[in-house]
This record gives structure tokens, sequence and C-alpha cells, in this order.
């Protein structure tokens, strides 16, 4: 049975650049990434109509579906941030598919940046509602900008059972690998609540130790 492109008044551009990222994640990742990926794409579409912002949706939907990416396994022993890893999932994806650069640029920075709160919203409007979406349905932010009915409407086509929970498991299992790189943003929350031992980068300290002698 094909996937229900429609929900709460938007719709997924039916192109094959679309299908096969849907199928490509699909594929690569646990229904918890894959249906969380698509809830961000409803919720970042809403809350950019809600801005009245023009955007692409066929690079909103990509930036979406690709940003979790480097949470899985063959990406735990990079060494880089699991953003840059989704990223360039992101990159290969577009550049095998022809498009432009100006537009996988769009893309890979909306992932990218994508845990990066602050920064996001003052760019392009796919860079913004990526970060927009995410922020939406993990931490609840602007609840209420989104009405219940199409809140429900979308959590009905991609349901979110313990969702807190398991985002919080996938994040730490994507991460711990590789706890330097939480060094700076969000995620080290996420270490220093779920792994033992872990001891936050501090950027104080890590001025004041550094080889200049003042």
């Amino acid at each position: 049975m094909p996937e229900q492109d429609s929900r709460a008044g938007v719709s997924v551009p039916s192109t094959r650049l679309t299908r096969e990222a849907t199928e490509l994640v699909r594929d690569t990742t646990d229904e918890l990434i894959y249906h969380h990926s698509r809830r961000v794409y409803w919720f970042g579409s809403l809350q950019g109509k809600n801005r009245d912002l023009s955007f692409d949706p066929e690079l909103l939907y990509i930036g979406a579906m690709f940003h979790d990416l480097g949470l899985g396994e063959k990406h735990r022993g990079s060494g880089r941030r699991f953003e840059v890893d989704s990223a360039d999932e992101a990159r290969r994806f577009l550049q095998e598919h022809g498009v432009p650069e100006d537009s996988v640029r769009r893309v890979w920075t909306a992932i990218a940046l994508h845990t990066t709160p602050g920064i996001p919203q003052y760019m392009e409007p796919e860079v913004a509602l990526v970060t927009a979406g995410v922020e939406y349905d993990v931490l609840g932010i602007g609840f209420d900008d989104i009405s219940a009915r199409d809140r429900a409407e979308i959590t009905a086509l991609h349901p979110r059972p313990d969702f807190k929970r398991r985002i919080l498991e996938a994040f730490t299992e994507g991460i711990a690998p590789k706890p330097e790189t939480t060094f700076g943003n969000v995620k080290a929350d996420v270490l220093e609540h779920f792994v033992p031992g872990f001891v936050r980068g501090d950027f104080v300290s890590t001025i004041e130790n550094s080889a200049w002698p003042e």
C-alpha cells in the first residue's frame, strides 16, 4: 500500500527524489527514526506556514528525512558529530541525483545545524524549518502553534509510542561511542544523564588550560 503523503493540509512532493529518499531512510533506519523524520517534515512545514515563510518542500523533506541518519551504527566510529555525518549522507544523495549545489548546501546546513539553537531561524527557510520541526517533535517548542487536530492527524500516520524515552536512548547509542563530539552542544546533556562517568567538556577550563602562557 503506498505511503499517504498528505496530512494537515501539507503534502510531500511526489518526485523521484522524495520517493527514493523515503525508501533509503526506511531501509537504513528503524521505525523510531523513520516516523520521527516524517513528523519533522510535517511539523516543520506547518511552522513554515505559521511564520509565512516561502520554502522548497522537496528540500525540507530531504533535510527532515536525513537529519538523524548519522546516529546509525555505521557512523559511530567516525569521530565526527552525528549531525555532520547525517548532513554528508544527504549531500551524497543529492549530488548523485544532480541537485544544484546551492540546494545541496541548504540541506547540508539545515541538518548540520539542527541541534544548534539560536542560529537556524535567521537563515534560509529550509534551514530554519528543519530545526523548527525537530524542536517541535522532540522538545515541544511552540506546541500550541499547531492545532490539536493537525497534531492528531500527523501522529495517527506516524505514531510516537514511548517516544521521549526511545529517542533519548537512540541519541545515547548514537553518540556514546564518540563523546568528544558533544563538546559545546546539547548532546552533552544526553551523555551526562545516561552514560556513567561521562565528564562534559568545559569551555572556560579549555581556555585556562590551553598551551598559551597567558
